[in-house]
């Protein structure tokens, strides 16, 4: 989720995307894909709440976690080449902070994110009403905002960790990739959903939000993703640097024949 390819290899310094041809970093192609797929995610996700809302349950909650998981693997496919899919405040933040992503491009990024979550959310209005506020998150747990927050940072400390050895890492399986971080994001949303709502996102919760009108906690749903996911990208990248260390250590004390 930056700018080089999942499948193919490359140093590990760089981030690793599904394959196609990479544009120039910085053109507006990567900041048109980085809207597109984030529209994606919260018109498929949040509009798949609203329908379940309106179709007594058809979907189901399990239904609507499986969506989220897909929508995800599906966008990263189409976009991964273009913008290196991210999709996610948090997860851009988290690569500028662990030096796999360009600051300069961070804020353009957020914009791209944003304005693709509210315009989703307006599509969504305009077809179905104001049903389920348009899908935003909000705390039901009877630990009310705090117990919130500490799922939400976790869950996006797990996502990120998965995103970071994926595409990060040249010894993960890159055509995978997709596939892991969508499969996280399922499986966070399916155990996690029914309490905090299983954001992981600023975005995907801020674009309903302001649609909807639905402050309601919301400051759980735009700080603890960027915690849990900075949080979890230098986690990894420690994890990963102290890995090339000891095995550089280990073959320095090899006896060489």
């Amino acid at each position: 989720m930056s700018s080089e390819t999942i499948i193919e290899r490359s140093s590990p310094s760089r981030t690793r995307f599904p394959p196609g041809r990479l544009l120039e970093p910085g053109t507006w192609a990567a900041y048109v894909a980085e809207g597109l797929g984030t529209f994606g995610l919260v018109f498929a996700g949040c509009g798949a709440i609203m329908i379940d809302t309106l179709s007594g349950g058809q979907i189901t909650h399990v239904g609507v976690g499986l969506v989220f998981g897909l929508i995800i693997t599906v966008m990263i496919y189409a976009f991964g080449h273009i913008s290196g899919a991210h999709f996610n405040p948090a997860v851009t933040l988290a690569f500028v902070l662990a030096r796999h992503f360009s600051v300069r491009r961070l804020i353009s990024y957020w914009i791209a994110q944003l304005m693709g979550a509210i315009l989703a959310s307006g599509c969504l209005r305009l077809l179905f009403g104001d049903v389920a506020h348009l899908g935003a998150t909000l705390p039901t747990g009877s630990g009310g905002a705090w117990q919130s927050f500490g799922l939400e940072a976790l869950l996006t400390f797990f996502l990120m960790i998965v995103i970071m050895a994926m595409a990060t890492d040249t010894r993960a399986v890159g055509q995978a990739a997709a596939l892991a971080i969508g499969a996280t994001v399922a499986l966070e949303a399916l155990f996690a959903g029914p309490i905090c709502g299983a954001s992981m996102n600023p975005a995907r919760s801020l674009g309903p939000a302001l649609v909807s009108g639905t402050w309601t906690a919301q400051w759980v749903y735009l700080l603890a993703p960027l915690v849990g996911a900075v949080a979890g990208a230098l986690l990894y990248r420690w994890m990963r640097e102290a890995g090339k260390h000891s095995r550089s250590h280990t073959a320095q004390e090899e006896p060489h024949e």
